[in-house]
């Protein structure tokens, strides 16, 4: 199968380069889909991992990035139950396997999700990994899942009506999936961060009642809304410079979720004052600890695969690129380095 792998020799921190390889079919364990790509997309966690020194222990090995991929079901291992060869599926991957950079990649069953029956594989291919984080980050990690039970309908009374959460960082991939089920799915008032124009733009696009600039005064922004407290705020862009911000915005005996590592040490002394928390949301835990519910990722993907196809959700892809190949992965990536991007970068079809 062709796929395109990180060229460790050439690739550097700002200039991408990938080569072109011919491999073979990836065996499947007992719970595993052999999927046939059809479009892929890049995050912001491809760069992470690319810049990454390769294990001196692991030459023999090439390293395949890719943590999104909407394809064909090709075919199935011994114990899989939920899927057939020939479904349409979409998904985010696992961390510790060979990414969709490829022709062919194998993923756990309890992971993906059924594609969009509304959408083509380019528009499903960058919904996976930012919807699952979103979801995750505010229905898991900040507990709005508590009073939101993962089948309620977007026709049912909002359960925390007159709520509001600031989303730091609205318009990325993470970011535009998060105000739309902040908005539509949770019924609570959303307060995104952005800085320029077509930024703003964009947030309010995705269902952002108010946008406010993370590049000022985030206080002041916030404030100037006639507002003094976020019931939650989720922090997307920069955990380092935003985190006093978010301490002095959160209401007391609130929470703050973020996905973004911190570098500094952080004051955590101005949550302790409000008995406040602060939680981490890392997707990949559930994959790569084979957690007991890790199936809730296939329930998510499918029920956020609904919402899309009655029109209650939108895909947030921004950019496309065709077909798949070197050239094309190292634009995309640059312009994922370029931290201007809007919504979701994807690439489909092989040449």
């Amino acid at each position: 199968m062709k796929a395109f792998a990180v060229d460790q020799e050439k690739s550097t921190l700002k200039d991408p380069c990938f080569c072109e390889l011919d491999l073979d079919m990836p065996q499947l364990g007992p719970r595993d889909l052999l999927v046939h790509l059809k479009a892929i997309a890049v995050n912001p966690l491809d760069i992470k991992q690319r810049i990454l020194p390769f294990d001196s222990s692991r030459k023999t090995e090439h390293r395949i990035l890719g943590w999104d991929g909407s394809g064909v079901v090709e075919k199935v291992g011994a114990e899989v139950s939920l899927f057939k060869p020939g479904d349409e599926v979409y998904y985010a991957g696992e961390i510790t396997r060979q990414g969709s950079y490829a022709q062919y990649q194998v993923v756990d069953e309890r992971i993906v999700g059924h594609k969009p029956r509304s959408l083509t594989f380019e528009r499903s291919a960058g919904l996976a990994l930012t919807s699952i984080t979103a979801w995750e980050g505010l229905f898991d990690r900040l507990r709005i899942e508590s009073l939101f039970p993962l089948k309620r309908g977007p026709s049912d009374e909002p359960p925390h009506a007159r709520k509001c959460i600031l989303i730091i960082g609205g318009a990325g991939g993470v970011g535009s999936m998060a105000i739309q089920l902040a908005k539509k799915i949770a019924g609570l008032e959303v307060i995104a961060s952005a800085s320029r124009p077509n930024s703003v733009a964009w947030c309010k696009s995705m269902g952002a009642d108010h946008v406010v600039d993370h590049t000022k005064d985030l206080v002041e922004e916030f404030r100037a809304l006639g507002k003094r407290y976020a019931d939650w705020v989720f922090i997307l862009n920069d955990t380092d410079t935003h985190f006093n911000a978010a301490c002095e915005l959160l209401i007391p005996q609130g929470l703050i979720c973020s996905i973004v590592p911190n570098l500094e040490p952080l004051n955590l002394d101005a949550l302790r004052s409000k008995s406040g928390g602060l939680v981490w949301e890392a997707m990949f835990v559930r994959s790569k600890a084979r957690t007991v519910d890790m199936i809730e990722q296939h329930r998510l993907l499918n029920q956020v695969a609904h919402w899309v196809d009655q029109g209650v959700l939108r895909d947030t892809v921004n950019q496309t690129y065709s077909p798949i190949n070197t050239t094309h992965l190292r634009q995309a990536h640059l312009d994922l380095q370029s931290q201007r991007t809007l919504g979701k970068i994807v690439l489909s079809g092989f040449e």
